[in-house]
């Protein structure tokens, strides 16, 4: 049986997103960005993947943050609400 690792890796990135959009509360609680960067479910996106985050500095309440592999994206906007996309990018 052959393994498409590829495949493999872009369904732990679903999965994992899946997981937070079902219960963000448990994920999304940082005070600063570098919080986010040190969250420990970041390990759980398969390797390879990338991220970065904006806001949360010098007293600010809003936080954006886009995880990526390949073409599957994850998205978090925190203001007044919590609001969180998944999906892929056109090619």
């Amino acid at each position: 049986m052959l393994i498409d690792f590829i495949q493999h890796q872009l369904q732990q990135f679903d999965e994992m997103a899946a997981r937070i959009q079902a219960a963000p509360e448990h994920y999304i609680q940082f005070d600063s960005v570098s919080d986010f960067y040190k969250a420990e479910w970041l390990n759980d996106f398969p390797k390879g993947s990338t991220w970065a985050a904006t806001g949360l500095d010098d007293g600010a309440e809003q936080f954006y943050a886009i995880i990526e592999y390949r073409n599957h994206f994850f998205s978090i906007s925190c203001s007044e609400q919590i609001e969180i996309r998944c999906g892929i990018y056109d090619q």
